[in-house]
């Protein structure tokens, strides 16, 4: 006991008893405590002192914590210093230069110390420090643990630094005791997946010992943001117990690639298995519905989101996500009866409800939105301006529409991206002002992306323009070299002139690049709510006779009208005859026929489209909805078209 310092006293519990004045008193001699009492007194104060600083909320307290683990001679305690480095890490505190000092006063870190200052650098993206601090640690002698690599290996992920990423790999097989170690390996898969290098976080995954929800989930999410939903399926089939972020991966990235029945199709499986959804899930699947576009969905979905008790009704996330489903459906009506019925609105709330005015033509009333919005002082933003710009395109207001472009920066701060001036092209486009808008696509303060040139390729189709739609597809090839649609959309200019040498040259750079279009597809949703798929030059469906019949007798009373089919919409140098029949059988000309069956007389027609509705389906569809006296509703690829009594919502800007 001799060799117990004064220092060591200073923090025994029982302290020497003071002093009587009184001389009759003689001084008691001091209480020795037992060393395994005192080691048990010291971790308990460690333990104070930590749970102290995990209540520290600034920088001052911090301070004031760290005085009295000076005063207490505490400073060499790997235990309570390491606590106080994260806890700074934590406040964003820089690194340099008070929680590094922390580590440079110590005579003896641990590995633990060590990481967590090579953490806190991570944290902060000074990598080159966390790298620093590692090949110190390893001069010193002193082994990593299992935090060590994790830490580097995260802000390898954050900066893309795969290089180094690979090094530490190799320094965990290396060193020993972390090839097989759970957490080192489930942040090597993250670390290579942020990389792009999925194929080496299989094979980690793969190699795994031992593997656990996050093994799993992180590489089904990489799959599924990756679109190989397949790889993605695979993972999830194979994985032992499913849980909530497993099948939310699922239903996000079917929705997310373009795969919405899918996407329904494992959200009920979810639902099936009692497992919870969140609002993340939610999202997933009602981005689904819109995509499908049929009303039982909407209404399915709706229904489970606002069940009592879900609390996912309430959110602005939620209720934007059903207001664009809603839109997209064709109901336009319930989408607004959503945003009445939200609480709270913010800008993608407003935005949303914007935009579903803006698809179906009622550009005024998402102008009335927008002041409204701005009455409330709720700052629009972006996506608000492309909601109101592409009504304007829509509704052919182009001196609104040039206004509202010019007040953006001027009034509401909000800068030009690409995509307004992709709406400006479109607007001036549609107009027939096809120079100003190829002088705005060559003069814009911005690179022009593929959409602009797009906007512009799509206002000669209308106009009849080869030439600038010549110069607009140049550009379109060199962006998008894949992307047939353009190709094929300067093939129909190009036929609709008379210009067949040019269409063959188009043809043949086509088949050159292997491309291929993808067949025109449009379903409907019968009364049962069963959705019905028809595909262009496809009648194999059970119900074929009937549809070409009704399709016949439709095309006697429009001709009977005045009605000429559109030859120009065939893009092929063959008889008038032949054009005809390809025209009769487009896909959404026999969804109209099979809906015109199975619905009630009376009853709209909604019908979804996967491509731009030609010009021939356009003029076919206004004189329908006059003879039979039914709404016709088409969405395609770029808006609705609301056909009704033989006029179209888009005013033929379509």
């Amino acid at each position: 006991m001799a060799t117990l310092s004064r220092k060591s006293f200073s923090y025994m519990p029982k302290q020497l008893a003071q002093c009587n004045n009184s001389t009759s008193h003689p001084t008691p001699s001091p209480t020795f405590v037992p060393f395994s009492e005192l080691q048990q007194q010291l971790r308990l104060l460690e333990s104070q002192l930590v749970s102290t600083i995990e209540s520290c909320t600034n920088l001052a307290q911090i301070k004031q914590v760290h005085n009295h683990i000076l005063r207490k001679g505490l400073d060499q305690r790997c235990y309570v210093v390491t606590k106080l480095v994260r806890t700074l890490t934590n406040l964003n505190i820089p690194m340099d230069p008070y929680p590094r000092s922390i580590l440079d006063q110590v005579k003896c870190p641990n590995p633990f110390l060590y990481s967590a200052v090579i953490r806190g650098y991570s944290i902060q993206g000074l990598l080159t420090e966390s790298v620093k601090v590692y090949g110190l640690m390893r001069k010193e002698g002193v082994g990593p643990v299992s935090f060590t690599f994790s830490a580097i290996l995260k802000a390898c992920g954050s900066v893309l630094d795969v290089g180094l990423g690979r090094q530490m790999h190799a320094q965990s097989i290396l060193i020993g005791g972390f090839r097989s170690d759970l957490f080192v390996n489930n942040t090597l898969i993250d670390m290579y997946v942020k990389c792009g290098f999925i194929e080496c976080g299989r094979k980690v995954f793969d190699e795994m010992p031992e593997r656990d929800l996050i093994s799993w989930t992180g590489l089904i999410v990489a799959y599924a943001k990756l679109g190989d939903m397949e790889s993605a399926r695979e993972l999830f089939d194979g994985l032992p117990v499913k849980d909530m972020v497993a099948w939310t991966a699922m239903v996000t990235g079917f929705a997310q690639n373009a795969k919405p029945r899918e996407a329904i199709e494992f959200f009920e499986r979810m639902l099936d298995t009692g497992v919870g959804t969140d609002e993340v899930t939610l999202v997933g699947v009602i981005s689904a519905c819109a995509q499908l576009g049929a009303a039982k969905y909407a209404d399915w979905i709706r229904d489970i989101v606002q069940k009592p008790g879900s609390g996912a009704s309430h959110t602005v996330v939620l209720g934007s996500a059903l207001i664009d489903m809603y839109s997209k459906c064709g109901s336009v009506d319930d989408a607004y009866k959503v945003f009445k019925g939200l609480k709270d609105r913010n800008v993608f709330t407003y935005s949303s409800m914007i935009i579903g005015f803006a698809m179906h033509g009622h550009a005024d009333a998402a102008i009335k939105l927008f002041n409204e919005m701005v009455k409330t002082e709720i700052k629009p933003n972006e996506v608000t301006f492309i909601g109101l710009l592409t009504a304007c395109v829509h509704a052919g207001m182009v001196e609104e529409g040039l206004n509202m472009f010019e007040s953006m920066e001027t009034h509401y701060g909000v800068k030009r991206s690409a995509d307004h001036y992709t709406c400006i092209v479109d607007l001036l486009g549609r107009a027939g002002r096809l120079t100003e808008a190829l002088e705005l696509a060559e003069t814009m303060p911005i690179k022009p992306h593929g959409g602009v040139w797009g906007a512009l390729l799509g206002a000669c189709r209308i106009h009849g323009n080869p030439d600038i739609a010549t110069i607009a597809a140049t550009h379109l090839f060199e962006l998008e070299p894949n992307a047939i649609g353009n190709y094929i959309m300067l093939s129909n200019i190009y036929s609709s002139a008379g210009r067949w040498n040019d269409v063959s040259q188009i043809r043949n750079l086509m088949r050159k690049k292997g491309l291929k279009k993808n067949p025109g597809c449009s379903w409907i949703e019968s009364k049962k709510g069963v959705v019905h798929e028809f595909f262009s030059g496809n009648m194999t469906h059970p119900m074929s006779n009937e549809i070409k019949q009704v399709l016949m007798d439709l095309l006697d009373r429009l001709e009977a009208n005045g009605y000429k089919p559109n030859l120009c919409s065939v893009p092929y140098n063959m008889s008038d005859e032949e054009k005809k029949h390809i025209l009769m059988t487009h896909s959404e000309k026999l969804a109209l026929a099979f809906g015109l069956i199975v619905t009630s007389p009376g009853c709209p027609i909604k019908i979804m489209k996967n491509l731009r509705i030609c010009q021939d389906c356009h003029l076919f569809m206004r004189g329908a909805s006059q003879i039979m006296g039914r709404e016709i509703i088409v969405r395609d690829n770029m808006r609705f078209h609301h056909f009704h009594n033989g006029i179209c919502s888009c005013g033929n800007f379509w």
